[in-house]
């Protein structure tokens, strides 16, 4: 079985870090797209499990949590009753220290109560002292703050107004 040099693999990383895609990687590179892939998930794998060993006991000071809109394979209006249920919408949680911008914790699904409460909870087994969490509005980070936390946890939504708030009418 071929396997690629560590200089390859590093290129081949290091490009698509760049925000190059596969396509453009493997122009560049001279290595084919779906050995690019392989590499890509297995590093994913690598990076994931390595983050789930070492981001523990960690001691942030203000968190803020925010959910990002992306979506697999196709856009909503593509998606049909008979196609995976990973295809369409989902949402990236991430959780982010105010200081260090370190990300302890992130998770990728639908924006579901379910989601929202493997994040949370994730975040608290991560946290070894108290925080202040600071999130979006969304309706189940309420729910599941308290219960993940208990006490330890200063918890704020920040709710933002869209439109002609805050403006003055001129006559």
């Amino acid at each position: 079985m071929n396997t690629l040099a560590n200089d390859k693999k590093c290129s081949v990383i290091a490009s698509l870090l760049e925000g190059n895609s596969v396509r453009s990687t493997e122009r560049m590179t001279g290595v084919h797209r779906d050995t690019i892939c392989r590499l890509l998930v297995e590093t994913g794998d690598y990076c994931a499990d390595l983050m789930d060993g070492s981001m523990r006991n960690l001691h942030c000071g203000f968190v803020q949590a925010d959910e990002i809109w992306c979506y697999v394979g196709k856009k909503d209006r593509h998606v049909r009753e008979s196609d995976s249920p990973e295809l369409g919408s989902q949402w990236v949680f991430v959780a982010m220290d105010e200081e260090t911008k370190l990300v302890p914790v992130y998770t990728v699904g639908k924006r579901t109560e379910e989601t929202t409460w493997y994040f949370i909870n994730e975040l608290a087994e991560r946290i070894s002292s108290r925080i202040q969490l600071t999130t979006d509005g969304f309706v189940f980070y309420n729910r599941h703050v308290e219960d993940a936390f208990g006490a330890e946890v200063d918890f704020a939504q920040l709710i933002k107004l869209y439109g002609q708030y805050g403006h003055r009418r001129r006559n």
